[in-house]
């Protein structure tokens, strides 16, 4: 018996010392404490299990590896979705009010009213500038051309010699006449002293009436060949003159188009002369605008390479007849130039003012805005900012209002400040204007 009492324990030693190759390989659960033990080979061998149990808890497994994962994860998408959506945040936070936005603070200045005025209208235009006075000055006679110093850019002033064309011929075709003259002023003084005599005797009665009279024919003739060769003498006299080509009015030469020792023919170009102290600037007009374009009317307008400097001209004619293939009229602008700044030939574009309209609703430029080919203005409506598409009248640069047509109405209170582009939807306030020092002290007094 006492054999067989100690053949468990046996056993228990041989399975201690030399485990079987399955069991190695598996981890044993661990299994709870119970107060109560019926055998004492469990005893014994409890202490060597809780020492496997802490020493296999010390690893981490790929299987708790995964539960750890698996929980961050979990927990960071909740996070997000409560930084996402408010109402999905923790319990404990769903007591505090949120955080709202400060209102936008406006001064008084800052906002402007939508009311009826009276509006002065412009009308856009361009056109090419020209001198007023120009002309192309041609030579009346022929022949060659002895003297031509001027050159482009040259100023003359009226009645100073710009060409000469050689005389030498023309001295002598006068010269020719003028001794016909001199002629017939002879022939002239015999025919009157033959018609003188003869009345003479006429009255003596030594010749008869018709001797008289074909002495008396005789010196009417005379009288004609005189003023025929003055006629003559005169007429080569012109072209004498003509030879040399003078300035007709003071200017500037623009071209010249012969050269020293050319000969050239009546009609023939020489120089082209031009007056900068006035200008004409020639814009064509809509013919449905023409009604309200009137004589005296003003035009500002700018030239590029002035910078921002403007001139400014009147209307002072208007064709009465549509340009060839437009339903477009030209009008004529005086611009004055008395420093010679602008030149003929250069591009301006301005606007023609046109008389005051009717009063009409407006708004402050300021306030208007353009984003994307649409206009609008930010509206404060019950302290609230509204973004407003507009559509408005022509805008003239440098007005400070512009007819609105639609989208708001009088009365309208629109920003006319920067405020940005995202505060639309959001709280403003007005701020009242707060009285100055002087006034302050003033009321103080009183």
């Amino acid at each position: 018996m006492k054999t067989s009492a100690n053949q468990p324990s046996a056993r228990y030693e041989a399975d201690r010392t030399d485990p079987p190759a399955h069991a190695a390989a598996v981890t044993p659960f661990p299994t709870r404490p119970t107060e109560h033990r019926q055998s004492a080979p469990v005893q014994e061998a409890a202490p060597e299990m809780v020492q496997q149990e802490h020493g296999d808890s010390s690893k981490i497994t790929p299987m708790k590896a995964g539960i750890i994962v698996a929980a961050l994860a979990i927990i960071g998408a909740i996070a997000w979705f409560a930084m996402r959506d408010p109402a999905a945040a923790p319990a404990a936070a769903v007591g505090t009010p949120a955080a709202s936005a400060a209102p936008v603070e406006l001064a008084a200045v800052d906002v402007s009213s939508v009311e009826s005025r009276v509006l002065s209208r412009a009308l856009p235009l361009s056109g090419s500038i020209a001198p007023y006075v120009q002309a192309t000055l041609k030579s009346k006679v022929g022949g060659e051309v002895e003297q031509l110093r001027l050159r482009e850019g040259q100023d003359v002033r009226e009645g100073e010699v710009i060409a000469r064309v050689d005389t030498r011929n023309l001295q002598a075709q006068y010269d020719r006449e003028a001794a016909a003259v001199e002629k017939a002023r002879a022939d002239l003084e015999l025919a009157r002293l033959n018609r003188d005599k003869n009345r003479a005797l006429l009255d003596q009665k030594f010749i008869s009436q018709n001797t008289f009279e074909q002495t008396e024919s005789a010196y009417a003739a005379s009288i004609a060949s005189f003023k025929l060769a003055e006629a003559q003498a005169r007429v080569a006299k012109i072209n004498l003159d003509d030879a040399v080509i003078r300035a007709p009015f003071s200017g500037t030469v623009a071209r010249r188009l012969v050269q020293p020792g050319e000969k050239v023919s009546p009609d023939s170009e020489i120089v082209t002369l031009v007056d900068l102290k006035q200008m004409v600037l020639e814009a064509a007009v809509p013919s449905a605008e023409i009604p309200s374009v009137s004589v005296g009317q003003k035009v500002r307008f700018r030239v590029a390479g002035f910078g921002e400097r403007t001139f400014e001209g009147e209307v002072q004619r208007i064709n009465p007849m549509t340009s060839d293939g437009s339903r477009a009229i030209m009008i004529y602008i005086a611009v004055p130039n008395p420093d010679s700044a602008l030149k003929g030939g250069m591009f301006a574009q301005g606007e023609l003012m046109l008389n005051a309209t009717e009063p009409v609703l407006a708004v402050a430029q300021r306030a208007v805005r353009d984003e994307a080919g649409v206009t609008y203005v930010y509206v404060l409506r019950d302290e609230k900012i509204v973004r407003t598409p507009v559509t408005l009248g022509p805008r003239n640069k440098g007005d400070a209002f512009v007819e609105v047509r639609e989208g708001l109405s009088p009365g309208d209170q629109v920003i006319v400040a920067e405020i940005g582009d995202d505060k639309a939807g959001a709280v403003a306030r007005v701020r009242k204007s707060e009285p100055t020092a002087a006034v302050a002290s003033e009321v103080a007094r009183n």
